[in-house]
Parts: structure tokens; sequence; C-alpha cells
């Protein structure tokens, strides 16, 4: 028996899945690929819609445990809880119910660090992937990013997170390499390797250092930090940047290194640390169009590598932009920043049905090849981050 290639079936399998889906999804992704609405909700509206989603995705969560659901997929609806986002997620709600003096959204953020805390491992260490799923093994990405959480709960709540938190921080310092790149408990649902990326875990020892200054946490973040910039080339673009394909990294993973990178300046102010910032978040820049518009791959020449947006980086990068704008005053920051915001929110529907009433997609359309169909936790927060820091510097 003669086979067809796998390159000739992949499109008529692709093509065989898309009429499988329900008419009402792909409706939903006809109408994104008409473009983007011409209507921004604004600041206020997408950021309150916004903590209204997460709030919903703690409720919702397949697992019932006081996690937030990774995501709402449009066609099998909310899966279970995700324990290295919402670590990253408590920040977010925590900030909001400062700001608002919203006693619920606390509460939800404890719940949150309570199922977290529930959950780590003797050593310290959290794992990867979603609730239920396998293999359940501590993971340094993941965290890196609980600990972010874990270091702002202690902020909040006082002394009932501060052991939990310094056991995290502890076991990533065990398990780092002498160079400061963690090549160990890599992530099973990423391609096995080293990762520029890492310095957002750099960002979780960073604030643990805050809190236990008398502790290696600051030497082991900025060993890190050091290494990734052995990475970074001189038009500020980082090798070994993503979780699937190098050579064409997604803004996600590049918002994660970046943002790592500034969160290093912000602790050591060392100058050759905001230059290499700078270096990135000036390539970021040539990839944007005037719509707002940033690709959700890009190549080493920071040339789009796709047709479609990852919503996810488009806010990170707009937060890295708003930072870098505080910090040296320049306007093309801030007017990217706002461009790209604007961009993200003309995709959030405050109004539509419950489970996507202030969410965000995975990819724009809603198709792309970044969880399509499917409106990410992390998504949603980064963009309620992005535009209360741009209320914030334009306030300023």
């Amino acid at each position: 028996m003669v086979h067809a290639p796998d390159n000739l079936l992949r499109p008529l399998r692709a093509m065989r899945q898309y009429w499988q889906l329900p008419v009402a999804v792909r409706e939903v992704g006809r109408r994104d690929r008409r473009g983007v609405p011409e209507e921004d909700p604004g600041i206020e509206r997408c950021v309150d819609a916004g903590i209204t989603w997460l709030a919903r995705a703690q409720d919702c969560s397949a697992s019932q445990d006081g996690g937030v659901a990774r995501h709402f997929n449009l066609v099998t609806g909310w899966s279970t809880s995700y324990p290295e986002t919402t670590g990253y997620i408590v920040p977010t709600l925590l900030t909001y119910a400062e700001q608002r003096h919203d006693d619920k959204i606390l509460a939800r953020a404890q719940r949150m660090l309570d199922w977290l805390r529930s959950l780590q491992f003797a050593e310290g260490g959290f794992q990867g992937g979603m609730i239920l799923e396998r293999p359940v093994v501590p993971v340094v990405f993941n965290t890196g990013q609980i600990l972010i959480g874990l270091a702002y709960g202690v902020r909040s709540f006082g002394e009932v997170y501060r052991d939990s938190m310094i056991r995290a921080a502890d076991w990533l310092v065990s398990v780092q390499d002498a160079d400061g790149c963690w090549r160990r408990h890599g992530s099973p649902f990423a391609k096995a390797g080293e990762k520029a990326y890492d310095t957002h875990v750099a960002w979780g020892l960073f604030e643990a250092a805050r809190l236990e200054p008398g502790r290696r946490y600051a030497e082991a973040a900025m060993a890190n930090i050091r290494w990734a910039l052995s990475l970074q080339r001189s038009n500020g673009w980082f090798d070994r940047c993503c979780l699937t394909n190098p050579s064409q990294p997604l803004t996600h993973t590049i918002g994660y290194v970046l943002r790592g990178m500034l969160e290093a300046y912000r602790f050591s102010h060392e100058a050759y640390v905001l230059e290499s910032c700078r270096r990135t978040a000036d390539g970021l820049l040539s990839a944007l169009d005037s719509r707002g518009f940033l690709p959700g791959r890009l190549q080493e020449d920071w040339k789009a590598a796709t047709s479609w947006a990852c919503l996810t980086g488009t806010a990170q990068v707009a937060i890295c932009w708003l930072m870098l704008y505080a910090e040296t005053g320049r306007q093309a920051y801030l007017e990217a920043a706002c461009l790209a915001n604007r961009y993200v929110r003309r995709t959030v529907d405050p109004d539509g049905p419950p489970d996507i009433r202030g969410g965000v997609k995975g990819s724009f359309p809603v198709d792309g090849a970044y969880n399509a169909y499917q409106y990410l936790n992390w998504a949603c927060k980064f963009m309620i981050d992005a535009n209360v820091l741009e209320h914030a510097v334009r306030s300023r």
C-alpha cells in the first residue's frame, strides 16, 4: 500500500478538524478574520471585565479546588486549574483589591495561595502542567512563577506564606547550575533544553530577595541574568527563547525574557542590564505595525513569522515598553505600548456571554496557532496588568 506523505495529509486533517467544529465556533473564527473591531472598550471596562472573568475561571475550574482554570475552550468548556499561572495571577488580584478596596477579590487571592501551598513538594518545588496532568514532577519555571505569587502573599497577608516562599526559593537556588542556567527539572510539557526566558524565574527570586535579603536569592537571580545575556545578539534577539520553536519564538516567551531582564534592572540598577533591555525592546518596536498588531512569532531579524497575534505576548511586551518609558522617558515606548494595548482591548468583549466576557483569546484570530479557540487565564492577567500600568503612567 502506498501512503501519502505527511506534509500532504496535514492540510487535509486540518480541514477535516475545522469542519468538525460547531458552527458557532467556526463563526467566531470567520468574524475574527474580518479584522479587529473598531470599538475600543477602554481601560476601565476591560480591567473590570477581566477581573470578573478571572473570578469566573476560579469558580468554574473543572477541578473545583481554588485554583484558576487554565482556559475556557469554545469547544470543550472549562479546563482544570493551572498552578503556574494561578501563582502570578495572585499579584494581579492583590493589586486590584488594594486599589479598589475589594475584600472579595482579596479573599479570592488568598484562596489561590492556600491551594498553591497545599501542592508544594517537600523539597520546595511545584509541578508543571494542569492539575490531573501527568507526570507530576517539580519544574523550575512553574516554581518561579508561583514564587512571585507567594512573595506578594507575604507582603499582603504576612508570615503564613513565608515558609512556603523560602522553600520554593531555596529549591530554585539548589538546582541551579554554576553558570546561572537551570538545566535540570525542565517542564515535561515544553521542548527540552536551555531557556533564555527563565529570567522570569529569576524575577521570582528577586521578589523573594526583597523579603529575605540575607539569603542567596539575589546572587542566584543575577547569575541567571548574566547567563541569559550570553544568548543575546547585538540586535537584541535572544537565542533559545521558545517553548517549541527557538528559531521563531512566540512573543509570549520574548515577553518573558524581557520582563525578567527589566525586573533585574529594577533590583540592581545596573546600566548594562538596562541597555540590554532597550536593545530587545527596540527590536520589538520594529515589529509593531500601525494598527498595534504584533506578530505572534518573530524571526531573528524581528520580521513576522506568522499572520496571527499572540495576544498574551502583545500585552506582555506592552508592559515592558511602559516600564522602559518610565525609566527612560522615550516617547516611542509609550506610544507603542498604548497602541498594542488598544489592539488587545479591541479583541475583548466586555458584554458577551459570561464564559468569554472579559476573557482574552490565545490567538487573534481565534483559530491562530497559539492555543486556538481558547481564552487563557494568563492572557487575561497580562491584559489587566498592561492596562493598569498604562493608566498609572498616563496619570503621572
